[in-house]
């Protein structure tokens, strides 16, 4: 299939945008967060940056919304940068089949989580980030500082009343985070390792800026070169497999794409060697991913032939 031109995406992106507003059933939003629950779940934003291209948007894609566990994408290459492959000693890199918050595996596994992006795993990696800049402080500058970096972006900020209200919900967190101590697997106390993922998944972007931010996972040679070529690799399989949960499977069905999602809805896409592609939607569906979201880049799979296993599907 012929790559589309600027003009054709744009067209494909505003009927998928149409579609998505069209569509009565919008999910659920992640109520158990309050500032969260407070979402309106009728928005639905696209858009999809290309080196060398304008990055094109549709829908409500000025406006910010909580990253959430697609900050995970980011905390993960520096915690790499910083420990390298023995990061994979404290953490694995199998799907879990799990809840993202489950206890499960991380108790049938002595403390390990099965991968960087459940949250088990993730607490894990912020609290690496934390071990290398020796406080929670240095470890959120450090996290903001590498993300405006991707998205070439100053503006982009953690809203701190998100956080507050993770803080103040997160039981079933601060119960991983004290379950991982009880089995050495975790350097800092909870409470600063904790506070720091909690703003870290607080960070806000739009969609726009989201899609710029994963512009150097695509590993075009004019993307920005934040991390190596076989980093990029690496986390890339690590999205395709785990991003999206006890849902991966499915999203690799459905987009055949690597993909990381978050419970605000958002989700980042790489194209390998094309693009990043950021979609929001506050809805979720059953597995706590974007509804909209999912089906949307489903759509633009579909569509642009953009898929690591192929073209379109009959």
């Amino acid at each position: 299939m012929t790559p589309p031109d600027d003009a054709t995406l744009q067209a494909i992106l505003d009927r998928i945008a149409l579609e998505a507003r069209e569509d009565p059933d919008k999910g659920r939003v992640a109520d158990y967060i309050p500032e969260l629950a407070a979402i309106d779940p009728d928005q639905f934003a696209i858009a999809v940056a290309r080196p060398g291209h304008p990055t094109l948007i549709a829908g409500d894609a000025a406006t910010p919304f909580s990253i959430q566990s697609v900050s995970k994408v980011f905390t993960l290459a520096i915690a790499l940068g910083l420990r390298g492959d023995r990061l994979w000693e404290r953490v694995g890199r199998e799907p879990s089949g799990q809840a993202f918050d489950s206890v499960i595996l991380l108790e049938l596994e002595r403390g390990r989580p099965r991968n960087p992006f459940i949250n088990a795993g993730a607490i894990v990696t912020t609290d690496a980030v934390l071990s290398g800049t020796h406080e929670p402080r240095g470890a959120l500058a450090a996290i903001l500082s590498f993300v405006r970096d991707a998205a070439g972006d100053e503006k982009i900020h953690i809203n701190d009343s998100v956080a507050a209200s993770e803080i103040a919900t997160g039981h079933r967190n601060f119960a991983l985070a004290h379950y991982l101590l009880s089995h050495g697997n975790l350097e800092n106390p909870p409470h600063e390792t904790l506070g720091t993922y909690f703003h870290q998944c607080a960070i806000e972007m739009t969609c726009r800026q989201l899609a710029n931010a994963g512009l150097f996972l695509t590993g075009c040679d004019d993307a920005p070169g934040l991390v190596s070529p076989g980093r990029i690799r690496r986390i890339n399989a690590l999205m395709m497999t785990c991003g999206h949960y006890d849902g991966s499977g499915d999203y690799a069905y459905r987009v055949g794409l690597p993909g990381k999602s978050g419970v605000g809805g958002g989700i980042l896409t790489i194209v390998p060697d094309k693009a990043s592609v950021a979609v929001w939607a506050p809805g979720l569906n059953r597995y706590g991913n974007s509804k909209l979201g999912t089906e949307a880049m489903q759509r633009l799979s579909d569509l642009t032939g953009w898929s690591v296993f192929g073209t379109a599907p009959d």
